[in-house]
């Protein structure tokens, strides 16, 4: 059954992405403001662009986001494919039930818990706060994320490959790699894909988790934003969103080629 399309759809449409997406719209076009007061217009300019390639303050703590993002969504990937692998297919086990609900806490857990905890761990084992405290921070609420992306697809998962595997002389890890983890791979890498936005996104816990020798980007952003809004967070703000729009935008290419080579292959088998 059709539906037509109303002047109210079109209305709560247009109303709608205009809430999501016109504050983007104005701070991408105030990024190209001469003034340096974020409210007045006063004529077109990059400089804002050329100041913030300058700002050794902004730029290092890029640097740091993108460390601690990349190592932390690596071990969350190994460390929650892991969980979500003994939790599928480990069978009924003692303390399988506290084991399921430490994976999933830091779902449904306040960050601000979450960071104040670690934080209370890292002084009570003398453990100076930096870098590798807040990848450790980070790690530990994004490995239940990767591990529910890849338990999903654990459960679909044709158990009769690995038993086939077993079968032809594979050890049980053998077949782990050459088998389900080529399978999963997919699963295990939009898992490390979410891993790596939640740390870039991260606020709260970093801020309990790092040290004075160790500031991430939003922590930079928040404690500068705090002064007044400058130009130079609009230029930095419209890079990101230009870095998003442009990954979405790959993905979805490369997810509808993938796609249409599929769909072709398998009308060529059927002709065959």
């Amino acid at each position: 059954m059709s539906r037509k399309f109303t002047w109210f759809n079109a209305t709560a449409l247009t109303l709608g992405f205009a809430f999501l997406y016109l504050p983007m719209v104005i701070l991408i076009i105030y990024s190209f403001n001469e003034s340096k007061l974020v409210t007045v217009w006063a004529g077109f300019s990059t400089k804002w662009y050329g100041e913030l390639m300058q700002n050794d303050a902004f730029l290092s703590a890029a640097l740091v986001t993108l460390k601690v993002a990349a190592l932390s969504s690596t071990f969350a990937a190994i460390l929650g494919t892991m969980a979500a692998y003994v939790l599928v297919r480990g069978g009924r086990f003692m303390g399988r039930t506290l084991f399921s609900g430490m994976i999933y806490a830091p779902l449904v857990m306040p960050e601000v818990i979450t960071g104040l905890s670690l934080l209370l761990l890292f002084i009570s084992i003398g453990l100076d706060r930096g870098i590798f405290t807040i990848v450790l921070a980070h790690t530990t609420f994004a490995m239940c994320y990767v591990s529910v992306v890849v338990s999903s697809r654990l459960v679909t998962f044709d158990k009769s490959l690995e038993e086939a595997a077993l079968d032809l002389g594979c050890s049980p890890f053998d077949a782990f790699i050459s088998v389900t983890l080529p399978i999963i791979a997919p699963a295990v890498i939009s898992g490390w894909l979410l891993a790596f936005t939640l740390s870039l996104d991260d606020l709260v816990i970093a801020s309990f988790a790092a040290g004075p020798s160790a500031t991430t980007l939003p922590m930079k952003i928040f404690s500068s934003v705090r002064l007044g809004v400058s130009p130079e967070i609009n230029a930095l703000s419209t890079i990101m969103i230009s870095i998003v729009t442009v990954g979405v935008i790959t993905a979805s290419l490369i997810s509808k080629r993938s796609i249409g080579q599929r769909e072709r292959d398998e009308q060529a088998a059927l002709k065959q």
